[in-house]
């Protein structure tokens, strides 16, 4: 049941050749559900290929607060991830926090 408490936000990165996914998606997308009053990711998922690649990014990003921007992430990424979708996970995180960001200077007008 949804409660207001949370918000959904999404960013979203080109894929580079060569990957299971593109032939699905062009594009990689990362999503997540945060906490409103800290901005905390409370679930997150990606449009990887395999469950267990959209499960790890998830284990990655959650419990990190969208407020602190998203360094701390993107280290997660090059340090835990080691695949061909790893930029295109970073600059999915980019536009992500971007999208956070228009969120937040909507909300508070």
């Amino acid at each position: 049941m949804f409660t207001g408490k949370t918000y959904f936000i999404a960013g979203h990165a080109r894929l580079p050749q060569g990957m299971a996914a593109r032939s699905i998606f062009d594009t990689l997308t990362i999503t997540v559900e945060a906490d409103a009053k800290y901005h905390v990711i409370l679930e997150a998922s990606c449009t990887l290929a395999t469950d267990h690649g959209r499960d790890f990014i998830g284990q990655l990003l959650r419990g990190c607060s969208l407020q602190d921007g998203i360094d701390e992430l993107s280290r997660r990424i090059a340090d835990y991830y080691q695949g061909k979708a790893q930029n295109a996970l970073v600059a999915a995180l980019r536009d992500l926090h971007n999208q956070y960001l228009l969120y937040i200077q909507k909300s508070s007008s």
